[in-house]
């Protein structure tokens, strides 16, 4: 009998590459819109578990617009903290593992070094409030849980900082990005591979390792030296390189506040799952490469 895997969020930045991933034969994912399955509806989800089996839950389902969680603080939370407690309660009802994806903004960013998973917890803001509310729903409501951390999240897929600037690059000449905020660049691709490799181990054993978990990218980065990285690789395929400015945060105000240090420590997740991750450099040169390749096979410019 095939092993089932529902994943939530199928359209974002993980959902689109956990659905590209190489699953074992026996796998097949099931990856619902939500006309079929909302998350805001407890009586959409009991519903939907009645008339299906899974084996596993990941949820990459997620309010993600973290401006916008300042004003809109209910729909917010509804997203990130309820629905995810109805998928915990039905998870558990069903004997099956659920995998949380969470962020870098459960921290307020203060620290002076890479944050491990049992540092203290302190959102600056809505989005992070909600998403740790929505760890501990979790947590609380289904003992066979894990909850992955991740940050700075960048792919060939939808809008995320990688593609912004390949466009602004196109655009100016030069431009000013953050420069005191450090983080650590990470490639959805990778955290869609950690998922799976979380999600078959949880499928093979009731007894796996359950709890919150770190993974990012290896090493560390400002969005300036982020930014400048982009820019050079995207040079090597004819693309032209801006200068680009480091500004303070302050010179660049967000609704939200954003943590100053968003650096994760993944030395758990290797002990545990054998997950050891590669260099941003190498992730952020993989995905410029196909972004460009795709664009130059188009004939269209990647925006």
């Amino acid at each position: 009998m095939a092993r089932r895997v529902l994943v939530t969020g199928g359209a974002g930045q993980v959902g689109l590459e956990l659905a590209a991933a190489n699953w074992p034969d026996d796998v097949e994912l099931d990856l619902p819109g939500r006309d079929q399955l909302d998350l805001t509806s407890p009586d959409s989800i009991s519903a939907y578990f009645a008339v299906n089996r899974f084996d596993c839950v990941i949820n990459s389902a997620a309010w993600t617009a973290v401006d916008a969680a300042e004003d809109q603080v209910a729909d917010c939370f509804m997203a990130n903290a309820q629905g995810p407690a109805w998928l915990a309660e039905a998870t558990h009802k069903a004997g099956i593992p659920l995998i949380q994806v969470s962020t870098d903004y459960v921290f307020d960013g203060s620290l002076d070094r890479p944050y491990r998973e049992n540092d203290p917890v302190g959102p600056a803001g809505a989005y992070g409030a909600s998403k740790l509310a929505g760890e501990y729903a979790v947590r609380m409501g289904n003992p066979r849980s894990v909850v992955l951390r991740t940050a700075w999240v960048l792919s060939r897929h939808r809008a995320n900082f990688l593609k912004t600037m390949l466009r602004l690059g196109a655009e100016r000449d030069e431009l000013g990005v953050v420069a005191d905020q450090i983080g650590c660049p990470t490639s959805a691709r990778d955290i869609a591979a950690t998922l799976k490799t979380i999600a078959l181990r949880h499928m093979a054993d009731p007894s796996a390792p359950a709890g919150v978990y770190h993974f990012v990218n290896a090493g560390e980065a400002s969005w300036h030296e982020l930014a400048k990285t982009i820019f050079a690789e995207a040079s090597r395929y004819g693309r032209k390189e801006p200068k680009v400015n480091g500004i303070a945060t302050s010179a660049y105000p967000t609704r939200a506040r954003r943590p100053a240090n968003s650096r994760l420590d993944c030395a758990k997740i290797g002990t545990d799952f054998g997950v050891q991750p590669r260099p941003w450099q190498e992730a952020v040169a993989q995905i410029i490469g196909e972004l460009l390749e795709d664009a130059a096979n188009s004939g269209k410019q990647t925006s």
